[in-house]
């Protein structure tokens, strides 16, 4: 058998064996389908065997570039309410506010650069924070779309295995 085979057969029958590892630890904790209170459950159930070792730890590449997808996601939700919203900053009068929060599209500071002056304290917190909230946007969608890549790229290869050809050659003349 050549090791792609080898892989995919190894990938179909990982996933099945990860998911029955989990529910089978997940009903350990209901004997007879019954809930029992905590100190009647086997004590060795509480090592989450099943859930994390023959589970999810199995599954940590892929699960580890879901929370990097997630995380980029995140990035780029934070980086463009930061952006829509605009700094904190003092207008004048001593007190720190969000002067651009409640502005419709049309008016809104990123569009309107007359507005900028509005905010005395820090000097230029405009422009500070619409160039690193644009650059942490930025990189977020990348890192997004690079681990949704590897997430897929991971489940393709987990599932399918590698995928090897043998190459032939037209060895002449040797």
């Amino acid at each position: 058998m050549c090791t792609g085979k080898c892989s995919k057969c190894i990938g179909i029958t990982l996933f099945p064996l990860a998911a029955c590892a989990i529910v089978s630890n997940i009903l350990l904790y209901f004997p007879n389908g019954r809930v029992l209170q905590l100190s009647e459950i086997t004590d060795l159930v509480w090592f989450f065997h099943g859930i994390l070792g023959a589970g999810i730890l199995m599954l940590v590449s892929v699960v580890l570039a879901v929370l990097g997808f997630l995380g980029g996601v995140y990035c780029v939700v934070i980086s463009s309410l930061g952006l829509i919203g605009g700094p904190l900053c003092d207008t004048g009068d001593g007190e720190y506010l969000y002067p651009f929060r409640n502005d419709t599209l049309e008016d809104n500071y990123l569009f309107n650069q007359t507005t900028w002056s509005i905010c005395k304290e820090p000097e230029n917190i405009i422009l500070w924070n619409i160039i690193l909230f644009s650059i942490l946007l930025a990189i977020g969608v990348i890192e997004a779309i690079l681990c949704f890549i590897q997430v897929i790229n991971g489940l393709i290869g987990f599932i399918c295995g590698t995928c090897m050809r043998k190459r032939k050659t037209n060895i002449s003349g040797m």
